[in-house]
């Protein structure tokens, strides 16, 4: 009973926040504030559930962020220079390929996920900044067409995130690869003797966050008509592992759900939304986030204390 508690921790919360905001400020509860805050958050909804499956198998992704500011600054060259169809085609494809390379170095080779993808952090940003020292815009019409465009009151940027979580909930729900992910996570070995191909599997949800990242990074660019190299994705990695954690993923994998993980998301945006609203600086929103992190560990030790009590 205690643990269906703490499974519904993350939705309360939610709610009393909205409610919170809502008489803290009349701007909050809003269908234009609601729809910006959509938009806002829409590279972080569609990266957070690809990365949270990733962790249910065991295996993290700690370079989004840069790596979204490199398919981001790749596609605003290409932007520029060959049209928005290139440009959408470049952004997918860096972001897909840095997957791919994780996924064969750490699926496949068998080497660390943290150390692999902390050198991708470091090594993404500073061949983003390389590429574009300074910040890139002037992009043709299509593409801020694209993000100030709204079909029943929500942007297109915000629908694409809308569609890919949805498109997520479905697949690890009602198909069995959200069975097989969650087996590779508890035990890889019992999971290669009933028939998984882990390592393949591994590296193709590698593959599947580095193109999310891609569709991030399109999506950012858009929304801010600009690719500032050395910003662009900054503490993403931060706010995507807090959403997961929020979501109930252990950082060992063999459990969890995306709807969970977009709750996280969404408790995350509407508490910054919530706080800039009520004229907070954005220093306050970071150490609430952080603070947040820290509790999502809590809850976390509670779920694995209450289960082994249980």
């Amino acid at each position: 009973m205690l643990i269906g508690f703490v499974d519904w921790i993350m939705p309360l919360a939610c709610a009393v926040l909205m409610v919170y905001f809502a008489f803290a400020t009349k701007a909050f509860f809003t269908f234009a504030n609601i729809s910006t805050v959509i938009t806002q958050n829409a590279p972080t909804f569609v990266v957070a559930g690809f990365a949270g499956m990733l962790l249910m198998s065991g295996y993290v992704d700690l370079s989004v962020g840069s790596m979204m500011a490199l398919s981001g600054v790749s596609a605003a060259i290409v932007f520029n220079s060959a049209g928005v169809g290139a440009g959408v085609v470049t952004g997918l494809a860096v972001g897909l390929l840095v997957g791919v390379v994780n996924g064969i170095l750490i699926g496949v080779l068998g080497l660390s996920p943290i150390v692999v993808t902390l050198g991708g952090l470091a090594g993404g940003r500073a061949m983003a900044q390389f590429l574009a020292p300074d910040s890139i815009f002037g992009f043709p019409p299509p593409v801020g067409a694209f993000a100030n465009t709204s079909f029943l009151g929500i942007t297109y940027v915000g629908w694409v995130a809308i569609i890919v979580s949805l498109i997520l909930v479905f697949v690890m729900g009602a198909l069995p690869i959200g069975k097989r992910i969650q087996a590779i996570g508890v035990n890889p070995r019992a999971s290669f003797l009933v028939g998984i191909r882990v390592k393949w599997t591994v590296v193709a949800l590698y593959a599947a966050v580095g193109l999310a990242v891609g569709i991030a990074g399109l999506l950012q660019v858009a929304r801010l008509d600009s690719a500032p190299s050395g910003t662009l994705g900054l503490g993403f990695e931060v706010t995507i592992l807090t959403a997961i954690l929020l979501g109930g993923i252990p950082f060992t994998g063999g459990r969890g759900s995306i709807w969970r993980v977009l709750i996280g998301v969404w408790l995350l945006a509407i508490l910054k939304n919530g706080l800039t609203l009520m004229n907070f600086g954005p220093e306050v929103a970071g150490m609430v986030t952080g603070g947040v992190l820290v509790v999502a560990a809590g809850l976390e030790a509670l779920t694995v204390w209450l289960r082994r009590r249980a």
